[in-house]
């Protein structure tokens, strides 16, 4: 089967984007399936970073096509400001395929995002603000638009005024907000849908026919599964399933079809926001990998939280996903440590917990259980094989595979393309 699935084994930011545009060189099709430009990856080509937020990450392979699916929730001023910066580094879009049965992301969208945030005070989600939770409601509530709809000229105008006045009122009336301007929006998202509407296909047909023909396919996975709205740490997750059996859904495949599941994990453990962190370290330990990973969120900047591997985590990542393999990233970034640890339990009172609790009230109250090895000094930001890693970061390897049952078959020692060591095959 040569449908590979990447997914985000914490909560975001493992590093996903290097490994997707690794794989990429290989793929004929890479699909993003879910989420919106609230995600952000980082991309090191030679001395070039791109960051990418809504297009796929195998923009940068030019013999790639690239797929927003239908699962995505799509910001057309968002993606438009994105391909003008890709153009300008001497980018070429012509690969990219739009579904026409995403939803998108309007104004209001953004400002009850906003508004229901600053609302909720100190019980704040931590949410990006990019309106992409008020635009799930809308396709859930079945009251969106979704992008045929809005690169139609016949009927955009009429269901786009509907559904500004409908927020208008929410806007004004539950959070005292400030009225959007009908017109202004409208002149301005017809200019948009002209510019969007060469992209624009039925792209669960472009992966299908891939598939058929034996293609190479990707499927890009955005955030993480601590994320998932059904399995992360709710509520502090996002609005879409950033798992396994999301992304066929978001980009119109069979779970049949799927091959190889890659969890990306970091080698050590991050979060962005609120909500209980078992492994966090608020110390100088803490402070030194978050300088050492450059830990600061792609599309918001905002500092992440840093602390040791939780492999309870990464076992239940691996558990609903159907992982098949792990590719362990920022390994370089424990480099110098005496001892690193993996955290392989939780002491919740007198109780041992190997799986990873549903309610925060009890996942708040637990302790880690650390396995602590010996660290490594020496520089492993050049080695190339398994067999050149230092006999300590291999020993941190092999431990990982026995407490998560799950191989390491990529390893990342540096951000750049090149700095990828690769222990068996992934198509």
């Amino acid at each position: 089967m040569s449908t590979v699935v990447i997914v985000g084994a914490q909560w975001g930011d493992e590093g996903k984007g290097k490994v997707i545009d690794y794989l990429a060189k290989e793929a004929d099709v890479v699909v993003r399936g879910q989420g919106g430009n609230n995600a952000g990856h980082t991309v090191v080509v030679g001395d070039q970073k791109y960051a990418l937020h809504l297009i796929p990450s195998g923009i940068l392979n030019e013999n790639t096509v690239n797929v927003i699916g239908n699962g995505v929730v799509f910001d057309p001023e968002g993606f438009l400001n994105e391909i003008e910066g890709l153009k300008n580094k001497g980018i070429s879009i012509d690969s990219i395929k739009l579904s026409d049965r995403a939803h998108v992301v309007f104004p209001y969208h953004r400002e009850i995002d906003r508004l229901a945030e600053e609302a909720r005070g100190a019980d704040m989600i931590g949410t990006t603000k990019k309106g992409i939770g008020p635009s799930y409601m809308d396709k859930v509530e079945r009251s969106g638009i979704r992008v045929c709809d809005f690169v139609d000229e016949e009927i955009f105008e009429g269901i786009f005024r509907k559904q500004i006045a409908a927020k208008n009122k929410i806007i004004t009336k539950i959070y005292n907000g400030t009225a959007l301007d009908a017109d202004q929006m409208v002149a301005k998202y017809k200019t948009f849908a002209k510019l969007i509407k060469p992209f624009v296909t039925d792209t669960s047909v472009v992966v299908y026919d891939a598939l058929q023909e034996g293609k190479k396919v990707l499927l890009e996975g955005a955030q993480g599964t601590l994320l998932d709205l059904d399995y992360g740490t709710y509520p502090y997750v996002t609005s879409s399933h950033p798992t396994s059996g999301g992304f066929t859904i978001g980009s119109g495949i069979g779970p049949n079809q799927i091959g190889e599941v890659v969890g990306i994990t970091k080698a050590y453990t991050t979060r962005v926001g609120k909500g209980p962190f078992v492994t966090e370290l608020e110390n100088e330990t803490g402070d030194r990998i978050r300088v050492a990973g450059h830990e600061f969120g792609t599309t918001t900047g905002r500092p992440r939280r840093c602390g040791w591997l939780d492999t309870v985590i990464v076992k239940y990542s691996a558990r609903v996903n159907g992982m098949t393999c792990i590719a362990l990233m920022l390994l370089d970034v424990l480099t110098g440590f005496e001892t690193v640890k993996i955290c392989k339990g939780y002491k919740y009172g007198e109780e041992t917990i190997v799986n990873f609790p549903a309610s925060l009230n009890v996942l708040g109250k637990c302790e880690p259980i650390y396995e602590e090895l010996p660290g490594w000094t020496e520089d492993i930001s050049e080695c190339t094989s398994y067999d050149a890693l230092p006999e300590n970061a291999k020993a941190y390897i092999e431990k990982i595979e026995v407490l998560t049952g799950i191989p390491v078959k990529i390893i990342s020692v540096g951000p750049k393309r090149s700095q990828t060591i690769i222990r068996g095959n992934i198509y």
